[in-house]
């Protein structure tokens, strides 16, 4: 028996940074065939930053097209992070990094948050952009996180 395929997805699964916990939904517009329209939180740890939790909210288009997963939800979205345990930053942080994508359309289009590192001020900025350009400019929220100690630390 091969398990290198099952392994190779295993670890990618694994490596993907868009890992993230459904925290709710609440609906916005009732539809009366379908999904309903909707706006959803969900919360994703930075995966190289322990003691940093985001949570971005995003709106989800209903209706016959959303419930079959074919509607492109709008470039609607909001990102809040915080410290939530002690920060250890690595020896060697990179300038920018992504942290969280998901798609938003079946065709090529994405919500993408990137971490980026403000060392002057000891802190960590936090980026959701729009993957694909909206009327000439990508949708985008920000959040930042300063480096801080936590509790005793």
């Amino acid at each position: 028996m091969n398990t290198k395929p099952a392994l190779l997805v295993a670890l990618a699964l694994l490596a993907n940074p868009s890992l993230a916990e459904n925290v709710g939904c609440v609906t916005t517009e009732w539809k009366l065939i379908g999904a309903n329209h909707k706006v959803c939180v969900e919360s994703f740890h930075d995966p190289k930053i322990p003691g940093v939790t985001c949570h971005v909210s995003q709106a989800r288009t209903g209706g016959i097209s959303g419930s079959f997963g074919l509607a492109q939800d709008p470039s609607q979205f909001s990102l809040a992070c915080r410290q939530t345990g002690p920060i250890t930053l690595p020896d060697k942080l990179p300038k920018d990094a992504t942290v969280f994508t998901e798609d938003t359309s079946i065709f090529f289009k994405e919500t993408r948050v990137i971490r980026l590192w403000d060392e002057a001020n000891r802190t960590l900025v936090y980026l959701a952009i729009s993957r694909k350009l909206i009327e000439g400019a990508p949708a985008n929220s920000i959040s930042t996180v300063p480096v801080m100690p936590w509790g005793a630390r």
